[in-house]
């Protein structure tokens, strides 16, 4: 389902120059947004102990840092609250709502 309003997204940004500006000065937004809401609720501090676990378990010489981002991704999708989903997830149908044409 997001990935389909941002597939709209995208698709809107290739319309305009305007709408380009618009949604990258949204993106921005939503980057700034999602980075405060995972730090206030303690996702990075969980990555950051998840990290240092599958460091810990499989040695350091053994972890390349694509296996450690294969390995850390699902949990980190999981653990990502769902208010928070739902809040990008509004804010990106609002500026659709808002630039549709």
């Amino acid at each position: 389902m997001l990935a389909a309003v941002i597939n709209n997204l995208v698709s809107m940004r290739q319309k305009c120059a305007c709408c380009i500006l618009m949604s990258l000065h949204l993106v921005d937004r939503l980057k700034e947004l999602l980075r405060a809401k995972l730090t206030e609720c303690g996702w990075k501090d969980q990555m950051k102990a998840h990290c240092k676990e599958v460091i810990k378990d499989k040695g350091l010489e053994h972890v390349t840092v694509e296996d450690l981002v294969v390995e850390i991704t699902p949990k980190g999708r999981a653990l990502v609250p769902d208010s928070v989903k739902k809040e990008l997830l509004q804010r990106i149908r609002a500026f659709l709502a808002q630039h549709a044409t």
